[in-house]
């Protein structure tokens, strides 16, 4: 059976607290974590890239500083948070570095991924990350974060994270094989939605009940069905699927891409045709880049747009604004995100990328509007 998950060029993979502590012990569920690993090594080896956001610092925290059961105050969460981070890294290292896989952490808050210049900044992070090879492993990070400026789950940070770095596939590991009409606990004739185009009220309604509580984590089906809304504005296909699903050859991952029981939600686009709508039609340009015919020709052909082609700037606008791409007679050619405040780039008017860092001070990058932050203007 062929999903969305073995043509998925990016993945992006959410695991719960319920999933990754074991409820024996308190710790940190090893066999999980181990054909997780599995998953994400072999999904490595077919050349996909791979982001994993977990859950579990907390619940790791408070088993460390012997913190009571029940829900707890906000500085006591924070401890336990601190405590259980370096728990868990430490976990997901251990089962990827049987795989020879490094590990980085990327500690993500709410203005992370809201805010447009923290947000550039968290993308090209990931980027580098995915780059050199590594497993970027993303938490939300609750040390620091208050209550009212947190997700409060991890689905809707993995949506984020998702949309962040342009995914194919964001897959839920959940305790449940998807969304359900009715609670498939307490109702044997509840019915399995297997796949869905739209969500809609009558989604939401089902959501209720689908995917109570099990005493650790935050999350339920409405936040999943929140973040598949997301992901599938993003372009992104998501999965709902059972996260101790495994297989001969792994865990819930492989199991998933066999044709295992889930809820696949289904977007109308790909990532790439949702991003250029977003830069085409969604954004208004803070100012105006002026550039010359060759830079014009270059832009066509697909190329990134370089500081040499650059003839006038105008307007007032920061790193990560949107700005208009004109040529001599102002005819919009292209909208863009611009990787330079309007006073850097009135400076680099004409420059050869490789003067950037003695004209600025600081080393940037070669393009002021990179090709994937921008699209062409229609003809």
């Amino acid at each position: 059976m062929t999903t969305p998950l073995n043509s998925a060029r990016r993945i992006v993979i959410k695991v719960g607290s319920s999933l990754l502590i074991d409820p024996a012990n308190g710790a940190a569920h090893a066999e999980r974590l181990r054909r997780i690993a599995q998953d994400a090594a072999q999904l490595h080896a077919d050349k996909k890239s791979v982001v994993i956001v977990t859950s579990g610092a907390v619940a790791l925290g408070r088993r460390a500083l012997g913190l009571k059961a029940g829900k707890l105050r906000l500085e006591e969460k924070q401890a336990a948070a601190a405590a259980g981070q370096p728990r868990l890294m430490r976990a997901w290292e251990d089962a990827l570095a049987l795989h020879g896989l490094p590990v980085a952490q990327a500690l993500v808050t709410f203005d992370d991924t809201e805010h447009r210049r923290r947000w550039l900044n968290a993308r090209a992070t990931l980027e580098t990350l995915i780059e050199r090879g590594a497993i970027p492993i993303v938490n939300e990070n609750d040390t620091v974060a208050t209550a009212e400026l947190r997700y409060g789950d991890n689905d809707r940070l993995a949506a984020r994270v998702a949309q962040m770095i342009g995914a194919d596939v964001l897959v839920l590991l959940s305790d449940v094989d998807g969304l359900y009409d009715a609670n498939p606990a307490h109702d044997r004739n509840a019915r399995h939605i297997p796949e869905i185009r739209r969500i809609t009220s009558e989604h939401l309604a089902m959501a209720g009940g689908a995917n109570e509580a099990t005493g650790t984590g935050s999350g339920g089906m409405s936040t999943k069905l929140e973040a598949a809304r997301i992901a599938m504005t993003a372009g992104c296909a998501t999965a709902i699927t059972l996260g101790a699903n495994t297989t001969s050859k792994g865990g819930p991952l492989d199991a998933l891409a066999s044709g295992a029981r889930a809820s696949w939600f289904l977007p109308d686009v790909t990532p790439e045709t949702a991003r250029r709508q977003w830069l085409a039609g969604a954004l208004n340009p803070a100012g105006e880049i002026t550039i010359d015919d060759g830079a014009a020709k270059a832009l066509k052909a697909g190329k990134s747009l370089l500081p040499a082609g650059v003839r006038k700037v105008s307007g007032r606008f920061d790193r990560g604004d949107a700005v208009a791409v004109v040529d001599d007679t102002g005819a919009i050619i292209a909208r863009g995100i611009c990787s330079y405040s309007a006073e850097d780039a009135v400076r680099l008017i004409g420059a050869k990328s490789a003067d950037i860092e003695s004209i600025l001070g600081f080393r940037g990058r070669p393009a002021l509007i990179h090709r994937d932050d921008l699209v062409l203007a229609e003809p």
